[in-house]
């Protein structure tokens, strides 16, 4: 057990973790140089694409130390962004020691930060390293200062090093076996091992990923979750070294994988604690939380056709993604289709993105929502996130909107927009904290719903791309929301309905508008888009009728024929517009859909 180290490596978005994993695998020899390629634990194309790590994975190293000792590294590599801080979380309990990332052209970011209180948290020995020292723009010394101001760690322990170019890796390994600690526990005792990821493969079912923390487990074990209340029994258990190495025993302390005859990832919870069913433990690993989902929005196939394959994409994508919720949805416009629960806009795009690539099924996504509490008149409370489901406004008594505290870090030069940018979106109190020479982290409170349309892409836009982004979720509070409905020939569309705070309700009606006005065929009749409240009419605009020239014929004589002609029309145009309907084409929901998220 001494010659173990559990680690992972966290960071803030695009700082260089993976990056700085290929390097250690390649260093430790964990890949044949023939199958290296940059981020090597990132499978998805999406994580390639964007460089981004989405879902957690794990591989144990063999490294010789400068001692002579040889070691056993367990690295479990960790998404960046907000939206899967929970795998974050789940990932530090598996382990001893973090190496937590620091640019060193862009200095200590909003998420470092996050992910730093999340490994105090679990009592985790951190070792800093300053990465893209190789840059033009590296200031070492500042990112030095910035890991003593800002992180209040031993800025003469940071290993400068650059991972693309290879520069001090052999220095981080020997910083791992040397101040990282390694594992605790018995092997005798009851056996304890927490899930902290699962995948599945079509062949052999579910694989979870576990560290043991106390006791041994071998082949044909029967495993008990000690929150979902399932057994199985073990077919067979090892270690991640890209393929699956089996072993004749998984033992305290060591990392691993476990094929159970899982079928799907929902049957268990991520998180969980496992134990022997005839040797149960007294009590489950303490800090399992379950994933909550923050943002709802309904998914339609663009086809009705294609119901019955986007059906079979969300129960494939579920088996992997255990944060993904859905249930049946239908829309008198768009046909049948699901609503979903996500961890955040990010998720939300992962998921949407996966389900066109990996399937090919072109999607119409309804507007995000956030989940409400509605305290009625009656007494009842209900939680609403569909505005399909708002009560009528007489009935409610109040509502309330969950609250996030924001955490934006960003250069001083642009303190003044930011805080602009946080009073539009209905900041209520905002602090500011001085970091180091000319960083600011601006802290504020404001509604969880006025960040997932634009707020993050202004702040990019207004801090020229220096601002970053965190944030954590506080509590619920009072609020005025309002469900506006969308009328087109005053027949309401389901599908574009959204819930929103009542100060912003006509800007946003105004812009849904003016989009379909834009896109909807002109008929032979006048066509009014409205957006209404209950009963009033807050924003509206027109499509104007074709107007066939009836008196064209004419070829002189009195002005009463030519009267008489266009009063028929008028008729004629009155009776069509009672009988008449509205054909809403596909790409007009697409255009005030997605124009309302970019």
């Amino acid at each position: 057990m001494k010659q173990i180290r559990n680690f992972c490596i966290i960071a803030h978005i695009d700082h260089g973790k993976s990056t700085l994993a290929d390097r250690l695998i390649q260093v430790c020899g964990g890949v044949s140089l023939r199958d290296l390629h940059d981020q090597m634990l990132d499978s998805m194309d999406i994580e390639r694409e964007r460089g981004i790590t989405i879902k957690s994975n794990t591989i144990s190293l063999d490294y010789k130390a400068k001692n002579g000792n040889d070691y056993l590294l367990n690295l479990i590599d960790t998404p960046g962004h907000v939206d899967f801080s929970h795998e974050v979380r789940r990932s530090l309990m598996a382990c001893e020691g973090a190496l937590i990332i620091v640019d060193a052209s862009q200095g200590v970011e909003a998420q470092t930060v996050a992910n730093l209180y999340l490994a105090l948290e679990h009592d985790l020995e951190l070792l800093p390293v300053i990465n893209k020292i190789d840059l033009p723009s590296a200031d070492v010394e500042r990112a030095r200062e910035a890991i003593d101001a800002e992180l209040g760690l031993d800025p003469l322990e940071a290993i400068p090093v650059s991972a693309k170019a290879g520069i001090g890796i052999e220095e981080v390994l020997e910083g791992i076996v040397e101040r990282l600690p390694s594992p605790t526990g018995d092997p005798d005792a009851p056996l304890k091992a927490l899930i902290f990821d699962a995948h599945f493969d079509k062949y052999r079912g579910v694989i979870l990923q576990c560290r043991v923390m106390e006791g041994t487990l071998r082949p044909k074990d029967t495993i008990h979750f000690m929150h979902a209340n399932r057994d199985f029994t073990v077919d067979e258990l090892g270690y991640n070294q890209f393929k699956l190495v089996p072993k004749t025993q998984l033992q305290a302390g060591e990392v691993g994988y476990i094929v159970a005859g899982v079928k799907s990832v929902q049957d268990i919870e991520i998180g969980d604690t496992i134990t022997l069913l005839d040797r149960p433990a007294d009590e489950p690993i303490p800090g399992y939380q379950e994933a909550k989902q923050v943002v709802f929005s309904s998914i339609y196939p663009m086809s009705t056709d294609q119901y019955v394959d986007l059906t079979k994409a969300l129960d494939k994508l579920a088996i992997n993604d255990a944060a993904l919720t859905y249930e049946k949805d239908s829309s008198a416009a768009l046909g049948f289709g699901f609503r979903c629960g996500f961890l955040g806009l990010l998720h939300l795009d992962v998921v949407q993105e996966r389900i066109q690539r990996e399937f090919d099924i072109g999607l119409v996504i309804s507007a995000p929502s956030v989940k409400y509490i509605l305290e009625l008149t009656d007494g009842s409370t209900v939680e609403v996130d569909n505005p399909s489901y708002w009560p009528e406004p007489m009935t409610i008594q109040s509502a309330s909107e969950p609250y996030i505290k924001a955490s934006i870090l960003t250069p001083e030069s642009y303190v003044g927009p930011v805080m602009e940018l946080c009073r539009e979106h209905r900041s209520e109190s905002q602090t500011m904290n001085y970091l180091s020479a000319g960083r600011i982290e601006v802290i504020s409170e404001m509604p969880l719903g006025e960040v997932l349309f634009d707020f993050y892409g202004k702040l990019k836009m207004i801090t020229r791309g220096y601002g970053s982004f965190d944030y954590e979720p506080i509590e619920y509070r009072k609020t005025d929301v309002v469900k506006v409905d969308i009328l087109v020939n005053k027949e309401p569309v389901d599908t574009l309905s959204y819930l929103v705070h009542r100060e912003k309700a006509r800007t946003r009606a105004l812009h849904y508008c003016e989009r379909l006005a834009k896109e909807i065929p002109r008929h032979q009749f006048k066509i009014p888009i409205q957006g209404v409240i209950g009963g009033n009419v807050i924003a509206r605009t027109t499509i104007a009728p074709f107007r066939k020239d009836v008196t064209e014929k004419l070829y002189g004589g009195d002005v009463t024929r030519k009267k008489k002609l266009l009063e028929k029309q008028k008729k004629g145009k009155a009776k069509m517009k009672q009988f008449g309907s509205v054909n809403i084409p596909q790409k007009a929901f697409v255009s005030v859909l997605r124009a309302d998220n970019d």
